[in-house]
């Protein structure tokens, strides 16, 4: 209701108190039926009285003013409120419900940041992972580095300063919040981006392979930092995009943001560390790729539809590559060529049968003994499994499952779709890298040369693997908590 006050100048009779409202008894004492007569609405199309005042004014005459016409309900239906969004659908929702928590908790609205203390189950998985890989590569390179270089320590005491290296930059990125990454992501990239250009033109060759740069006091490989770099992109990409990337309204859109222009990106990637005739870098990273992809909340039947796509071209690939079909010859029958192609195959499952199940004892490996070929690096779970057995491997790959559990448990926890997919990133390639390690070795597929992450023995790929820990630990200081 309009007050009347506002558009006529009501007088009172001692020029101090408001003027009576119209409708209003003027006078006191008079009865309830009286005041209810003065206070009937007017009717519409009919005019209403304004009484006269008291004091001076007493005789003026009764001004008249429109009767009002109340004011028409808007009766138009309106439109009806979006479906509020199933917190099940987005980044991580088939890890949710892999693992039955709570989708609640997974709504980004109505979510606050919380910082606390890192993830310490975490941490004491990664510490005890680096000491037991620490002492692995010790047992497996004593004899090797006497051998090659004279002195039994020379590997292990390299191994050392790459580990004091990494742990000086894990408490580094320990430190910075999840916003620092997302902000150095483009920059971070780019210089990786430019590194890997630079290797087929100024490149150092080890073993046949052109893959490091010399930096002069020591050698880097570009691939290894590159493989952070394009978890931190993708993370990047489907956190700024994340609407276009989850629209299932609009399919053509989804399908370009969601998977056209990811698959561009790792594909771009990929290509360069083809150049360097990197096979197992092209592997982890094309899968890592695919990981962060299928996490980020992508409809899955654009997933499923690209994906078979694409195992159909490397399948195709595959069969016209003779390097290739060579690769597959030996992984299938390794004993038509035991003293080149299918020598290091035998040699590392000589060492696993040799190992039964409490294992030879650790440091009493012979294969070690210039029969696997470099022992400590790609092949180290294989002396694993001779010295301690069956539940030494056991331990192993009981303590990969558990990193990877919890690492799946902080990125559930993450603040934002951004820190989410770098831990799905980070850990999926651990756990990528150590399956396809030990099917190697196992012989269940062909030999690509991937290194078990915390075992083999390397300083770029150490060092990038703490740096990686240390931004996981940063995340998991923070969580989404209700408001």
């Amino acid at each position: 209701m309009h007050d009347d006050r506002r558009n006529y100048n009501y007088r009172s009779g001692n020029g101090n108190r408001p003027a009576n409202r119209p409708g209003q008894n003027p006078t006191q004492g008079r009865g309830q039926s009286q005041q209810n007569a003065q206070r009937q609405p007017a009717q519409t199309g009919q005019t209403r009285q304004i009484p006269a005042q008291n004091g001076s004014q007493q005789n003026r005459p009764a001004r008249q003013m429109p009767a009002r016409t109340p004011a028409k309900r808007n009766t138009k239906p309106t439109a009806a409120a979006p479906a509020k969004k199933k917190p099940e659908e987005g980044a991580l929702s088939f890890w949710k419900r892999t693992f039955a928590v709570d989708p609640s908790v997974f709504e980004q609205r109505d979510l606050v940041r919380e910082k606390g203390s890192v993830d310490y189950v975490f941490l004491i998985l990664v510490l005890i992972l680096l000491a037991f890989g620490t002492v692995m590569v010790y047992s497996a390179s004593y004899a090797y580095a006497k051998n090659e270089y004279g002195d039994s320590y020379y590997i292990i005491f390299r191994q050392f300063i790459f580990i004091v290296v990494g742990f000086i930059g894990m408490a580094f990125a320990a430190v910075f919040p999840p916003e620092f990454y997302r902000k150095v992501t483009i920059p971070y990239y780019i210089v990786c981006f430019f590194l890997l250009a630079l290797v087929p033109i100024i490149g150092q060759t080890h073993h046949g392979a052109k893959r490091w740069i010399s930096l002069g006091f020591t050698e880097i490989q570009p691939s290894e930092f590159m493989k952070l770099g394009l978890v931190l992109m993708l993370a990047w990409y489907f956190d700024r995009y994340y609407e276009r990337v989850t629209d299932t309204s609009n399919i053509v859109r989804s399908s370009f943001f969601g998977s056209f222009v990811p698959l561009a990106i790792t594909g771009v990637t990929c290509v360069l560390v083809v150049i360097e005739k990197h096979m197992s870098g092209t592997i982890i990273m094309l899968m890592i790729g695919l990981i962060v992809i299928f996490s980020s909340g992508t409809p899955l039947r654009v997933l499923l539809g690209l994906g078979g796509a694409g195992i159909g071209v490397l399948g195709l690939f595959s069969l016209i590559t003779d390097y290739t079909k060579r690769r597959i010859d030996i992984w299938l029958h390794p004993e038509k060529d035991p003293l080149d192609g299918g020598y290091q195959t035998l040699q590392g499952l000589y060492a696993i049968g040799s190992g039964g199940f409490f294992g030879v004892g650790l440091g009493e490996s012979r294969q070690k003994h210039m029969y696997v070929s470099q022992p400590q690096n790609d092949f180290i779970f294989t002396i694993v499994c001779e010295e301690l057995g069956f539940l030494g491997a056991s331990a192993v790959i009981i303590l990969f499952v558990l990193f990877v559990w919890r690492g799946f448990v902080i990125a559930m926890k993450a603040p934002d779709t951004f820190s989410s997919l770098v831990v799905v990133g980070i850990v999926g390639k651990v756990a990528l890298q150590s399956i396809l390690n030990i099917a190697v070795v196992t012989n269940s597929m062909p030999n690509t040369g991937i290194s078990l992450p915390f075992f083999s023995y390397g300083g770029s790929s150490l060092c990038v693997l703490m740096v990686e820990m240390g931004i996981v630990l940063s995340i998991s200081r923070y969580s989404r908590q209700k408001k």
